[in-house]
């Protein structure tokens, strides 16, 4: 399900125009909040019919998502016809050159002496390894001192609603000021709510909410731009290997940002990991000031 949500937002790119692309793909994230708000509210519903059926407690949920994701699946089987991505390389007289199969190889030779198109997957890794890290542990935090399930709900509700709610206002954004630009936006604002996070007690609510939603704010704003950066680095027979890759390396990301989160709360403290959380955002920002990331390729495809 996590590789069909990825390759959905880059479908949405395959037939936009250059200056559009930032906005096709930031309204297939913003679908996202459809089912960020309908899925909890289903979880009793989906329950209590899945043990009228006989299923094991919590066992509906499972059911029902499955067929949810098949729904949609078919849907887009037999919807989402002529595939946008023949279309793309057919305009640009590339359909004869489309291999059957893409290898890992090839995604990385395709990097090679493109620095935007790597600024791109390096700011959706450190992104979301950002992300991953406060996401999974201010709620155990604010657990660990007493706050209670509902408040500690309406928080992640909060994060979620900054990760997808102004996606489409993030993609015009994108589109209007560049990539790069909206990716150091994108960062500043990740930085900020690391910052106000770990300067903040676990009993100051109010607070914690705003740095939530500024962290689902910068991960929506530096992921549509880092993504959208890498389409247009790329030419459109050559997308879904490196659009691929990229997707491992977030995933990779996500993990190794969940166990130093796990790792930190441990052996240190919360505020230790925010600090640690700063690295790779100042890292990026370094990246980003290298003049051969900031100039717009003249590879870069329409």
């Amino acid at each position: 399900m996590s590789t069909a949500i990825y390759q959905g937002r880059y479908t949405a790119t395959d037939l936009a125009q250059e200056d559009h692309r930032a906005r096709a793909l930031s309204w297939v994230v913003w679908a996202g909040t459809i089912g960020a708000v309908l899925g909890p509210n289903l979880l009793y519903i989906s329950d209590a019919l899945g043990e009228s059926f006989g299923l094991p407690d919590m066992g509906g949920p499972y059911v029902v998502a499955a067929i949810a994701i098949a729904i949609g699946a078919i849907i887009i089987y037999t919807r989402l016809k002529p595939d946008p991505y023949l279309i793309a390389t057919t305009k640009r007289n590339e359909s004869q050159q489309v291999p059957s199969r893409h290898k890992l190889s090839d995604a990385v030779a395709q990097l090679k002496d493109k620095p935007r198109a790597i600024l791109g997957i390096a700011s959706l890794a450190v992104a979301m390894a950002v992300l991953v890290m406060l996401t999974v542990t201010v709620p155990a935090r604010m657990l660990d001192s007493g706050i209670s399930l509902q408040i500690i709900g309406l928080i992640v509700r909060i994060n979620i609603a900054g990760m997808y709610l102004l996606s489409p206002v993030v993609g015009w954004l994108v589109d209007y000021f560049g990539r790069v630009p909206m990716i150091t936006v994108g960062v500043m604002i990740s930085a900020f709510a690391c910052i106000l996070s770990g300067l903040t007690s676990a009993e100051a609510t109010t607070v914690l909410a705003f740095g939530q939603f500024l962290l689902g704010l910068g991960w929506s704003c530096t992921m549509i731009s880092g993504a959208t950066l890498l389409t247009d680095e790329v030419s459109p027979i050559n997308r879904p290997a490196v659009q691929g890759f990229s997707d491992l390396l977030v995933n990779i990301s996500s993990a190794v940002g969940g166990i130093t989160a796990g790792l930190l709360i441990l052996t240190a403290s919360f505020e230790i990991l925010c600090a640690v959380a700063l690295v790779p955002l100042i890292c990026i920002t370094v990246v980003i000031s290298i003049p051969a990331c900031r100039r717009h390729s003249a590879t870069s495809s329409p």
